[in-house]
């Protein structure tokens, strides 16, 4: 195999090929247009990851259209994500795994979406340090950034930074693959990358760190900001200066295809709450938290006191609660409780990793919800009417079995 590997065009090995696809195994992923599953590629593994390496190392490799599957965000609405089959993944990620040691070091230390070593509570605590030390923020939201990056423009951004002939070929030929309709018909693509590609965050990243990161560095470097892939939080000491930098920002974008959503954008007053001058913004949502005056008590003074801070979004608690509801029917008393729990657990537990970062009571808050609907399934099990007793049955459940539910282990049984 390795005096194969000599003679192709490109510099691909088999071994490259092989790790993109453990990697891809270790995040699953459902079935791109040609419906094939993981399990389905696995059945004839060497010739399938044979024929990615030999079309890939020749300069023949063609990535397929990409199914669009349609998932609701937390704020109401669909965003559109492009499924690639198992086998374009894993060509994906040959080319991500050869650019991210190029591009990593290089990016700005204020990006953290989809980087390794970096997270959203990473960019939740800056932002959060950023807001006390600032009084204004300009909250950018970028109209369809995903659906309307150049081409042009992200070519001769990936060409400044590697000439490997074969990496330029295939990012190329991803941008302008094929999006798969729901009539079955394939739409030709002139701008934009799909969301749910392997490489696609990476190439965001890219474009953004050219678009607007260095920009910020370069030219207004006492205005902090927190980029999330496209969701931007910039720090400002004044609402003129957020109003002009507002401006620099929106010519700047429009100089790379992209535009900013009129509505979304705002300035919002974070600092001083106890002025009596109102403004039109006083809070912004950032990675589904809520930045906002917050009341809080000191225990010990006994006072109560104001604070700018991030707690779980509204839109969040009821994405929760409306997840909580496909699992859990209160009025399907033939499913028991166990069962609920073992469904309900892993996304519980992935909830309060997240939301807990800040302010844990609000996020806590939200699981009482689920005692609820315990408490009505209790009622409909056991045809009971008053509330003092279905209050009983449910004490008497919690204590005979404490860590049945992740949020009763966290001390949530209310």
């Amino acid at each position: 195999m390795m005096n194969e590997e000599k003679t192709k065009s490109f510099a691909v090995s088999q071994q490259m090929v092989y790790d993109s696809y453990l990697k891809v195994c270790d995040k699953k992923g459902s079935a791109g247009i040609d419906k094939e599953t993981i399990e389905m590629f696995n059945e004839n593994l060497g010739g399938n990851l044979y024929k990615v390496w030999n079309r890939m190392s020749s300069g023949s490799y063609f990535p397929p259209a990409v199914r669009t599957v349609l998932i609701p965000k937390k704020q109401g609405g669909t965003r559109p994500l492009g499924i690639p089959t198992v086998g374009d993944r894993i060509a994906q990620g040959v080319v991500k795994d050869f650019l991210e040691p190029i591009l990593e070091p290089l990016f700005h230390v204020s990006s953290f979406g989809y980087r390794p070593g970096r997270s959203a509570h990473d960019a939740l605590a800056q932002c959060q340090h950023n807001c006390i030390h600032h009084s204004w923020v300009v909250d950018l939201d970028i109209k369809g950034f995903f659906d309307n990056i150049s081409h042009e423009w992200m070519m001769k951004m990936l060409s400044h930074h590697t000439q490997e002939k074969w990496v330029l070929l295939y990012t190329e030929r991803w941008l302008k693959a094929g999006i798969a309709q729901a009539d079955g018909s394939i739409a030709a693509r002139q701008k934009g990358t799909p969301q749910g590609g392997v490489a696609s965050p990476l190439f965001a990243n890219l474009y953004l760190h050219h678009a607007f990161d260095m920009w910020m560095s370069k030219y207004f470097p006492s205005n902090p900001f927190e980029r999330y892939a496209d969701d931007i939080i910039v720090h400002c000491d004044s609402k003129e200066d957020a109003g002009q930098l507002l401006s620099s920002i929106r010519e700047r974008l429009a100089g790379f295809d992209l535009e900013l959503h009129p509505e979304k954008t705002k300035l919002v007053y974070c600092k001083n709450y106890r002025r009596k001058e109102q403004h039109e913004h006083a809070s912004f949502k950032f990675l589904s938290y809520s930045f906002q005056p917050r009341g809080m008590r000191n225990h010990q003074l006994q006072n109560k006191f104001t604070v700018f801070s991030a707690a779980i979004c509204c839109e969040a608690k009821t994405f929760i609660r409306k997840r909580i509801r496909e699992v859990f029917n209160p009025r399907n008393t033939q499913v028991s409780l166990e069962r609920i729990a073992q469904q309900l657990n892993p996304k519980i537990r992935g909830w309060l990793n997240y939301y807990s970062k800040f302010n844990p009571g609000e996020a806590k808050n939200v699981f009482v919800y689920i005692n609820e609907l315990i408490r009505r399934w209790i009622e409909e099990k056991y045809k009971l009417r008053r509330k003092k007793i279905v209050q009983n049955q449910y004490e008497m459940c919690v204590q005979s079995n404490t860590s049945l539910f992740v949020h009763w282990q966290k001390g949530i049984k209310r």
